[in-house]
């Protein structure tokens, strides 16, 4: 699957979402919620993030902002 450019999406292999960033060779680039350090994830491992999960990860960065964990 490549997810379009600034659609949200989970990596499956670690439950993570994030904003894909691009496509670099075979991978997806995914960038989390609120900024920070993109990483790779094979095509077969990425899928479209749903509404849930989208509001669970924007959920888990404001506690973390809110805490003093992120910027």
């Amino acid at each position: 699957m490549r997810p379009p450019l600034g659609s949200y999406a989970l990596d499956t292999g670690t439950n993570r979402v994030g904003v894909v960033m691009g496509h670099q060779g075979p991978y997806v680039q995914l960038r989390p919620l609120g900024g920070g350090r993109e990483w790779d994830v094979a095509p077969d491992r990425v899928r479209a993030a749903t509404p849930a999960e989208r509001i669970s990860a924007a959920t888990a960065y404001a506690n973390a902002r809110s805490r003093g964990e992120v910027p």
